[in-house]
């Protein structure tokens, strides 16, 4: 993985690149590709998310979730990013490392998404493992939680492929598609990680 740093602030000072896609901030321009991605991903991801608004997808939206993303880097509270694939540029998803703890804790809890056409490609294991590695090797943090439903065997199997561990489950949690529902919690240490080989 490779970081670089750039002062734009449209949202793209920070970038991952890894061996197939690379990370970066959500831009206002990328509303149009982004919408376009979740549109065609919905009945893929409403399963696992929040209850979409009916203008979830509008341009309105997105610049106001920007604007709140924007503050929250400031605050070194949240970082966002986009999913890009090397050869394309095409938009496969997004991560974020958010609800970050600095002092005594020292935490952060791991978010992500990817789109229909794209997942079960390694993709997001990827994406995970460069925000992992920001997270302790840029960041200093010492603990990264994630949580997921029990039935999204998917994306526990991609948690501990990464190596985080389930350390139980939180009753009703999030209110999923409608449903408050129960989630499990993962979790990885610094020390426990093992980082990937093509990661420098």
């Amino acid at each position: 993985m490779e970081f670089l740093r750039n002062k734009n602030i449209e949202g793209s000072r920070h970038y991952f690149h890894g061996p197939n896609l690379f990370l970066r901030h959500p831009r206002p321009g990328d509303w149009r590709e982004w919408s376009e991605l979740r549109k065609i991903s919905r009945e893929f991801l409403v399963p696992w998310e929040p209850t979409w608004d009916q203008d979830a997808l509008s341009r309105r939206r997105f610049r106001r979730r920007l604007n709140v993303e924007l503050r929250g880097i400031e605050n070194t509270k949240i970082y966002p990013f986009f999913l890009f694939r090397n050869s394309d540029k095409q938009l496969l998803g997004g991560v974020t490392l958010g609800n970050i703890q600095l002092g005594s804790s020292m935490s952060g809890s791991l978010g992500y998404w990817i789109g229909k056409p794209y997942a079960r490609n390694g993709y997001m294991f990827e994406a995970l493992s460069c925000l992992v590695s920001y997270a302790f090797e840029v960041l200093a943090l010492h603990r990264l939680e994630a949580f997921c439903l029990p039935n999204n065997i998917a994306s526990q199997k991609l948690l501990e492929k990464i190596g985080f561990r389930k350390e139980g489950r939180v009753a009703d949690l999030l209110r999923i598609n409608s449903q408050w529902e129960d989630h499990f919690i993962y979790n990885l240490l610094e020390r426990d990680w093992q980082k990937p080989e093509w990661i420098r």
